[in-house]
């Protein structure tokens, strides 16, 4: 298949202008017409024919077009139905793009069964193929999204997507600034980060009132073998950063309060070495995963001492 025309700022403006489209606030649609950019975007994502790729926001299909004929697969989920129609104009050659009109998102926590369902039957279609997500992220949804692949049945081998620069910021931070939060730790727990580019406002149609960035995110195996149950985890950590400063013993005497006394929590905390002041948005991630993991052994021994 050869590389389809590029969909430059002019024809798009246009075709909005035809079908009386209008950005949808609440769906976070602001469109990257900075196709230079793009080309950023699709050469740090490393596309083969072996990629299934998920694209969340078709848009128009921009960069969906760029992606197909150097993939196996595209997935890519659209909530708009006007934009919908619109993308599946446009795409309607890629005999290797499967489209989806809904959320892909069941709820905060969990993508939605049929976007997972649908990736997941690419991918096992054929020997070696592997997913992406690659995507101009609505701002809106970016969050779950991210956090959320990395405990899908199927995890990405890479994540490249446009997101805010706030939330690149708080995906890369480190202990001790202000944007150090549960989902720094997450992200950075199981994945290797990079920071491709910050965008401005003015490569977006319409212009948001904050600065973007590219973002490279590679899940690592090894990072990932460190953590014995991955829902434990996530949930202590996000327990801890809901009071972030408060002092970590209290935090974690309410967060497990129903599983661990008082005496418990302490012993725990004694035999690791942590001051009476210490605080969660202090302990980098070698550390909480240290604390995770003998608070969740902790848990299980007085789940068996109560049998």
């Amino acid at each position: 298949m050869t590389t389809p025309p590029r969909q430059t700022a002019t024809y798009l403006l246009k075709r909005f202008r035809e079908s009386g489209f209008e950005p949808f606030a609440r769906h976070g649609q602001n469109f990257l017409v900075d196709l230079n950019l793009l080309d950023i975007l699709l050469d740090a994502a490393e596309l083969g024919p072996q990629d299934v790729v998920l694209e969340i926001g078709t848009g128009m299909g921009t960069l969906t077009t760029q992606m197909a004929p150097r993939v196996a697969e595209v997935v890519t989920v659209e909530i708009d139905q006007h934009l919908f129609q619109l993308a599946s104009e446009e795409l309607i050659d890629f005999e290797n793009v499967t489209m989806l009109q809904q959320d892909a998102l069941r709820n905060k926590n969990n993508l939605h069964p049929a976007v997972l369902e649908t990736v997941a039957e690419k991918v096992k279609a054929e020997p070696g193929r592997q997913l992406k997500l690659v995507a101009n992220l609505p701002y809106n949804i970016a969050t779950p999204i991210l956090s959320n692949l990395l405990e899908t049945p199927i995890v990405p081998v890479l994540m490249v997507a446009t997101i805010q620069k706030e939330l690149a910021d708080r995906i890369m931070a480190v202990p001790s600034t202000k944007d150090y939060s549960a989902l720094s730790i997450w992200m950075q727990s199981l994945c290797d980060v990079e920071l491709v580019r910050v965008l401005p406002p003015q490569v977006f149609w319409p212009r948001p009132k904050v600065n973007s960035a590219i973002i490279r995110i590679t899940p690592n195996a090894e990072k990932r073998a460190q953590i014995p149950d991955l829902t434990f985890f996530h949930t202590f950590v996000r327990a801890l950063f809901f009071h972030r400063r408060k002092f970590l013993r209290s935090v974690i005497i309410s967060a497990f309060k129903e599983q661990l006394d008082k005496e418990a929590v302490d012993e725990v905390l004694t035999r690791l070495h942590f001051a009476s002041d210490a605080r969660a948005e202090q302990l980098d991630v070698q550390t909480l995963l240290m604390l995770s993991e003998a608070f969740r052994v902790k848990v299980l021994e007085a789940q068996d001492a109560r049998e």
